[in-house]
């Protein structure tokens, strides 16, 4: 049996998804098992033994406008799948696994697919499973009868090998991160939208602090859009951070914050990257909701003030960003210091 699964394209949904890719792995454990998904994505998933195959899908690349996707589709299509489980909800993954010409079609009856598909799945409804973002992929394969029962996981686990351990460490080294010091990584960007952003001089305020009463070292993680962020907290820091912004890519990810203590951020993929690996995770929200979107680890705090149009999942405030200025630097130190007592524990 050869199945192909259409993975979701944010990478935090892509993580909160790896309890549903290990229940297909486990359903059928001599498939052979290939995943379609965006080039940062399928670098999140390598290593993780929940597929034979990675296929990246690059829109803006390669696979860009009608010509480039019907390249992919013709690529796929001489594969000849026998399945096709689209996690991502688009019309698009529909359409490319229709014209891959695979027979049978799984996914959930949304944005117009459901005849292209031959098995449309009813979008659960509000009350019909828990909240949290995971149960709605664990539902799609109940629902297709691939899987008994949906089970709570309390951790979603990220796997990284030794020798990607080794090599983050000696990367952290180059950029002036100290052997031995308490290491505090800050995400302080959302590739979703400047609503889901706590000030960065509330980022500085509270990184300043924990310096000075922890001896940590702050590293700063984000990607190249993010630099201005990265470059407001900085300024207002008084010890230099070392600052990786737009100097790694996402498939770095997992094994630099493997190197970390402590993560402090938003509501990103890199804070469910963080709770992945094994990091306590201090998270801001605002706009989103931690009912749906929470980190899956018991090591979260969840620092958040809701005035009455939280949540309101917009990607920038049309008025005053209440829901993360009321935010203060007090309460996310107070989270923070929490973890590093325990944190310190263990070290010493």
């Amino acid at each position: 049996m050869k199945i192909l699964v259409r993975a979701t394209n944010w990478v935090g949904d892509a993580i909160m998804a790896l309890p549903a890719l290990r229940a297909v792995r486990g359903r059928f454990p001599e498939a052979s098992i290939a995943i379609v998904a965006r080039p940062y994505v399928a670098d999140i998933y390598r290593d993780q033994g929940i597929c034979d195959q990675l296929v990246p899908y690059d829109p803006k690349g390669v696979h860009a406008g009608f010509s480039g996707r019907e390249r992919l589709a013709s690529e796929l299509r001489r594969q000849t799948f026998d399945v096709a489980l689209l996690m991502q909800n688009a019309f698009d993954a529909a359409w490319l696994a229709w014209r891959a010409k695979i027979p049978e079609r799984i996914g959930y009856a949304c944005d117009g697919r459901s005849f292209l598909l031959t098995k449309a799945i009813p979008v659960p409804k509000r009350g019909e499973n828990p909240a949290h973002e995971k149960f709605y992929y664990l539902e799609l394969l109940r629902r297709a009868g691939w899987l008994d029962s949906v089970q709570d996981e309390s951790l979603i686990d990220l796997r990284v090998s030794e020798e990607k351990r080794r090599s983050a460490n000696e990367f952290l080294r180059k950029f002036g991160v100290r052997p031995g010091t308490l290491r505090i990584a800050i995400g302080a960007g959302a590739s979703y939208g400047s609503a889901k952003c706590w000030p960065p001089s509330r980022f500085a305020e509270v990184a300043n602090r924990l310096q000075s009463a922890a001896d940590a070292q702050v590293i700063l993680f984000g990607t190249a859009t993010e630099a201005s962020v990265s470059a407001a907290i900085s300024a207002e820091m008084r010890r230099p951070a070392v600052d990786l912004t737009g100097k790694t890519a996402i498939a770095d990810l997992p094994a630099l914050l493997s190197q970390c203590h402590l993560f402090i951020g938003n509501d990103s993929g890199a804070m469910h990257v963080a709770a992945a690996v094994g990091l306590p995770v201090v998270a801001v929200f605002g706009p989103t909701d931690p009912f749906g979107t929470a980190p899956v680890t018991p090591r979260s705090s969840i620092v958040q003030q809701k005035p009455y149009c939280s949540p309101c999942f917009l990607r920038r405030c049309p008025t005053d960003h209440r829901c993360m200025t009321a935010v203060t630097a007090d309460m996310v130190e107070s989270a923070a210091r929490r973890w590093l007592s325990a944190i310190q524990v263990q070290r010493a």
